[in-house]
């Protein structure tokens, strides 16, 4: 739960604001007739789920995976397989997802987790580049070419086919997964989880096997990064294999790291800036990754904790500034009364 003093910190508040104005968008969009804004944010809310994800391995695991792609993909497969063979049932597409990530995680999970640092990386690299070659040779499914939806996902009634539930569905799924991620970071599994990260040998030291809940940590993440996946297909009514993309997994990093490592809201406010930052550039201009990438650079080099660690430090900095302010009126008030009570002490 969220105290008021809490609610009252920048960096607390405005991650709060940017959902309230997620909440509003469809209705902006309908009142203004522009179906672009629905289509847009959706993406921003699936790619802030994504991100979400593999902050869970990357910030509080400490495991750079260069291969989440690998999970994005699968989810997208997850729909564009079974509709394809005319299965429309949004409950199969999810078991499929869940069930191949959460396999796939497992098994290339522990392998990765037998090495650490640049072999970690780049093996995670490897498996998600294996997958994309694999979708790659699926002609069935269309190879590298993918394959349109034409049966989306439906459950409980509801079809994510239309962007407008997809878009609340999205929603509700990214504002629970935040609230997973503020619990968890608290939690006993979430505490070894960043002990591992900081200090594996005393982890391991003081009898908790720092591997194995690092590997949890990774499956969960590929789940979670699956259902992004799943979300993507049914927007996009396509799936392709450049959804493994290792870019796809380097924008996913760069998300995290922009929006705050191993912070609750970071990945929300990476997926924002990045994605905003991307929309508005390739409007003004068709080199808009000549100015993208020094942003980026220029974000990474003054605030090393990401856009929330600069929000932080403002309210550090305000805090600092009214505990001064307070101090000095104690100050004032105590050089005012001190005289008063002398001469009070000095009446018969």
């Amino acid at each position: 739960m969220l105290s008021k003093k809490s609610l009252a910190r920048t960096s607390v508040l405005v991650p709060l604001l940017f959902l309230a104005v997620l909440a509003a968008v469809p209705f902006v969009a309908h009142f203004m007739e522009q179906p672009f804004y629905v289509t847009f944010f959706a993406r921003i809310i699936i790619y802030a789920i994504a991100a979400t994800a593999l902050n869970l391995a990357l910030g509080y695991g400490g495991l750079v995976s260069l291969g989440h792609a690998l999970f994005f993909g699968l989810g997208a497969y997850s729909v564009a397989i079974p509709a394809f063979h005319g299965i429309d049932n949004g409950w199969v597409h999810l078991l499929v997802c869940i069930a191949s990530c959460g396999l796939v995680g497992l098994l290339t999970g522990a392998i990765s987790l037998r090495t650490s640092g640049i072999a970690f990386i780049m093996i995670t690299l490897a498996f998600a580049q294996m997958g994309y070659f694999v979708f790659m040779s699926l002609k069935q499914y269309g190879g590298d070419d993918g394959t349109t939806i034409s049966s989306t996902s439906k459950l409980l009634g509801l079809d994510l086919g239309s962007p407008n539930t997809l878009y609340a569905v999205g929603l509700v799924i990214l504002v629970l997964a935040t609230w997973w991620m503020a619990r968890l970071r608290i939690s006993p599994f979430g505490m070894v989880l960043r002990g591992a990260r900081q200090n594996p040998a005393r982890i391991n030291a003081i009898g908790f096997p720092g591997r194995r809940y690092q590997l949890s940590a990774y499956v969960l993440s590929a789940v979670l990064c699956g259902i992004a996946g799943m979300l993507l297909a049914n927007l996009n009514a396509f799936a392709s294999p450049t959804t493994l993309s290792w870019i796809i997994s380097g924008d996913l990093i760069v998300m995290v790291v922009l929006g705050g490592i191993g912070s609750v809201f970071g990945p929300l406010l990476g997926a924002i800036a990045f994605l905003g930052m991307e929309e508005v550039l390739k409007a003004v201009t068709e080199y808009w990754l000549a100015i993208f990438g020094p942003i980026i650079l220029l974000v990474a080099l003054l605030g090393k904790t990401g856009i929330l660690g600069l929000l932080e430090k403002f309210d550090s900095q305000l805090e600092l500034g009214n505990a001064k302010a307070k101090a000095a009126g104690k100050a004032a008030a105590l050089a005012d009364s001190g005289p008063l009570s002398m001469k009070a002490g000095e009446m018969p």
